[in-house]
């Protein structure tokens, strides 16, 4: 069957994973902040385990993520249903155009700015933690600090519950290899103006410890 490849931005999102497995299988490894960063150094660490003859059976992107108000509550447990690249395009006069939409052949877009999870993961991932709120999570390079911005999201991406940095990167790199992906947020503070005291780590790490017994 393989193992499975949990990825998390930093070192304390790692930590907080390895807290609550209960799989010693599982393989947890912190890969950077940002889709690029993400996107290789996962590439890297399957493609290593591939040659090796040791492929990983699935790849999820875990860690802590700001959470759209109205849909998740700091604290709660996100499962994404698909990653979604949300700056990836152009600006326009009429507004922003996704990189799907700019007539680019279909080869040079990996799959487009939207990456479905793997369905028999994210099911199982459901069944294992039925309090978690499945939706889309947004993948940005810049984290949302505005209320324009905010909006702004909201309406192009109404089913999104999250934003988060590293999901599409982790998807691409994972969709290249022919591995299942997935994704898993716990909720560390709204999204919206930028208030570093509205900020809740200690409880999302909790939570995210609590959450990493549903991976094996």
């Amino acid at each position: 069957m393989g193992r499975l490849l949990v990825v998390t931005a930093v070192p304390a999102e790692a930590d907080a994973v390895r807290a609550g497995l209960t799989d010693a299988t599982v393989t947890v490894a912190p890969v950077g902040v940002g889709p690029a960063v993400a996107g290789a150094a996962t590439a890297r660490l399957l493609a290593l385990a591939e040659a090796a003859g040791r492929p990983y059976r699935a790849v999820v992107s875990a860690g802590v993520a700001g959470g759209f108000v109205g849909r998740v509550a700091v604290g709660d447990t996100v499962l994404g249903s698909a990653s979604i690249a949300a700056d990836l395009g152009a600006e326009s006069p009429d507004g922003f155009i996704p990189v799907d939409e700019l007539g680019m052949p279909p080869a040079l877009l990996g799959g487009g700015s939207v990456v479905p999870a793997d369905p028999r993961l994210l099911a199982a991932l459901r069944a294992a933690l039925p309090s978690a709120t499945t939706g889309p999570v947004l993948t940005v390079s810049t984290v949302t600090g505005t209320a324009a911005s905010t909006e702004h999201l909201r309406r192009r991406h109404p089913g999104a519950v999250a934003e988060a940095m590293e999901g599409y990167g982790v998807a691409v790199a994972a969709a290249q290899a022919g591995v299942p992906f997935g994704e898993l947020r716990t909720i560390s503070n709204p999204i919206g103006p930028r208030d570093r005291d509205a900020w809740r780590l200690r409880e999302a790490l909790t939570a995210l410890t609590t959450a990493a017994s549903a991976l094996r």
